[in-house]
C-alpha cells in the first residue's frame, strides 16, 4: 500500500468549478471518507486520483511519486463504483480472476486461483464462486465488486458510494465487513459517501466537502464536536443539529458576534413544566428511542428522548441550553 497526497487540486467543467484548491494527505493504511451532498466534488476527487479526469492545477502523488501525466493503468489504483459493473456472462470466480489475467501481470493459473479463493473467503462469497453474477443478490454482487478490487492489491482503493443501492440491513452488514477487511489488509482506502452513518462508523478521518472545497478534515469525533462552520455541523448528527437564533432560549453567555446557536440533543435541558417556554408537537417512536418535535417561539426543534419518558403531544416543557455551538453571521464557528 502507499500514501496519497493531493496538493492544490482544482478542476472545472465548463462554468462549473468542481474542485477548488484541494489539499489532502491520506496516510499509508488509513481509511478516509469524503462526505458531502451531491455536487460537492466527491466523485471528481476520486476520478482525478484515478487519472480518469485530469486536474486543471495541482499535483496528485501516490507513494511519493507524482502522477501528473500518468495513465490510469499506471497509477496502481482500484476503483469500486456505485453500480456493481460485473460481467454478467461470467461466473463469480471469473469476475474475480479477470483483473489478474492481464498480460502485464503474468501470474500463473495456480497463483490466480489461490488469490481468488482467498479473497472470496475474505468477502464471504466463496460459496457462490460457480454462480453467474446475474444470479446473485444485491449484497452478493457488491461483495464480488469489492472482491474484484481486492484481488489486485493496489496502492490505494477508491470507493464511490459502493453501498448506496443496498437496503439498510445489508448496508450495515457490509460496513462492518469493509472495515474488517481494510484493517486485515492494512489497506489505504478513500471512500466517498453522503451517508453520515457510513462516515462515522468506518472512517479514521472524515473530510467534509462543500462546493468543491475541503472545508474540514478530522476524526469523526472532532468533526462532530468541533465543526468549523454551519455546513460541517449539519453534516453529522442524528437527528440533525438544531440551528436557532442566538436569543431564543436561556443559555450561557454567547461569544460576541453570535448570530446562530447550534443545539444537539446533548446541548438541551428539558423539564416538564405547565408554564414552560416550549411545547411538544408530536413524538416520533423509533423503538429504542424517541424523537421529540418541539415548538418554541415560532421555531421547531428535534431532539432524542428516552422512550420511557412520560411526554406526549401538547405537553409544555421548560427548554434551556447548556454548552451549545455558536456561529457568527458568516456561518463560521465562534469559540
Amino acid at each position: 500500500m502507499a500514501d496519497v497526497a493531493l496538493t492544490g487540486i482544482s478542476k472545472r467543467f465548463g462554468e462549473k468549478q468542481a474542485l477548488q484548491g484541494i489539499d489532502l494527505h491520506i496516510a499509508d493504511g488509513e481509511f478516509v471518507v469524503l462526505l458531502g451532498p451531491t455536487g460537492a466534488g466527491k466523485t471528481t476527487t476520486l476520478r482525478v486520483i484515478a487519472g480518469l479526469e485530469r486536474a486543471d492545477t495541482g499535483t496528485v502523488s501516490i507513494g511519493g511519486v507524482a502522477m501528473n501525466g500518468q495513465s490510469p493503468a499506471s497509477r496502481d489504483v482500484a476503483f469500486v463504483f456505485q453500480q456493481y459493473s460485473l460481467y454478467p456472462h461470467l461466473t463469480v470466480y471469473e469476475n474475480l480472476a479477470f483483473p489478474l489475467r492481464s498480460p502485464a501481470r503474468r501470474m500463473s493459473a495456480e497463483a490466480i486461483d489461490a488469490r481468488v479463493r482467498a479473497v472470496a473467503r475474505m468477502v464471504r462469497i466463496d460459496h457462490k464462486l460457480e454462480n453467474r453474477s446475474t444470479r446473485l443478490s444485491g449484497g452478493e454482487m457488491q461483495r464480488v465488486a469489492i472482491g474484484r478490487a481486492l484481488v489486485r492489491r493496489p496502492a490505494i482503493y477508491l470507493m464511490d458510494e459502493p453501498l448506496s443501492s443496498l437496503d439498510a440491513k445489508l448496508r450495515g452488514e457490509l460496513r462492518l465487513e469493509l472495515k474488517r477487511i481494510q484493517k486485515e489488509l492494512g489497506a489505504t482506502l478513500l471512500y466517498v459517501t453522503h451517508d453520515q452513518i457510513e462516515a462515522m462508523t468506518m472512517a479514521d478521518r472524515i473530510g467534509i466537502l462543500a462546493e468543491g472545497r475541503l472545508v474540514q478534515i478530522g476524526t469523526p469525533r472532532e468533526i462532530y464536536t468541533d465543526p468549523a462552520n454551519l455546513h460541517v455541523a449539519a453534516r453529522l448528527g442524528q437527528p440533525h443539529i438544531n440551528l436557532l437564533p442566538a436569543d431564543l432560549l436561556p443559555a450561557p453567555a454567547a461569544p460576541a458576534g453570535t448570530r446562530t446557536i447550534g443545539a444537539r440533543t446533548e446541548h438541551l435541558d428539558i423539564a416538564l413544566a405547565s408554564d414552560g417556554n416550549a411545547e411538544i408537537d408530536w413524538v416520533e417512536h423509533l423503538g429504542d428511542q424517541n424523537h421529540l418535535h418541539i415548538r418554541v417561539g415560532g421555531h421547531k426543534l428535534v431532539t432524542l428522548a428516552d422512550p420511557d419518558r412520560p411526554v406526549g403531544p401538547g405537553d409544555r416543557i421548560r427548554l434551556a441550553l447548556r454548552t451549545p455551538l455558536y456561529f457568527g453571521a458568516d456561518g463560521q464557528r465562534l469559540v
